[in-house]
């Protein structure tokens, strides 16, 4: 398996990040793990808003601080997927949400990169010295479901959100 490694949006990855929000919204209107990407029309806006949403005195209301970073293959520098942490949970994220959301590219899934970078995140998350990491999944997701259970996290509950069920898993981090 290659190895992937976590790095911080910067201009350098510009085009390849331009090229991951276009493949990810011929899949889907929203993209998992990108702080908001799909909802941005430049990259340049995009990383103005991972500085505000970084500092808790810059966050934008209704959010909390959080950590975007991308999912690279380090053999070629390929972006693979992004990851989001955030610092803590609001009562929102308390339901659905949680600490970390992500995603992975449709043509580089089941390669066990996203297993990769919830481990490499769960290191950043006790860094920020979060001791209980929530994450959560749509019910019929089973490969999200399956990623979360590789880090030994443990079935909360189910919960349904405006219709739609989401399972809350709860890693700790102690």
């Amino acid at each position: 398996m290659d190895k992937i490694i976590l790095v911080k949006p910067d201009l350098s990855y510009a085009d390849e990040i331009i090229k991951y929000k276009e493949e990810s919204l011929a899949e889907s209107p929203i993209i998992n793990g990108s702080a908001g990407l799909d909802r941005f029309s430049s990259i340049e806006i995009w990383f103005e808003e991972l500085k505000k949403r970084s500092c808790e005195d810059t966050v934008p209301k209704g959010l909390v601080p959080s950590s975007t970073y991308l999912g690279v293959r380090e053999k070629d520098n390929y972006i693979v997927g992004m990851i989001d942490i955030r610092h803590y949970l609001n009562e929102y994220l308390t339901q659905v949400g949680g600490h970390i959301g992500y995603g992975v590219r449709k043509t580089e899934r089941n390669k066990g990169y996203a297993k990769q970078m919830l481990k490499l995140a769960l290191e950043k998350c006790k860094e920020l010295k979060i001791k209980k990491v929530l994450i959560t999944c749509d019910e019929d997701n089973i490969a999200s479901e399956k990623v979360i259970l590789s880090a030994n996290a443990k079935l909360e509950d189910i919960r349904n959100i405006d219709g739609e069920n989401k399972k809350r898993f709860w890693i700790d981090l102690q």
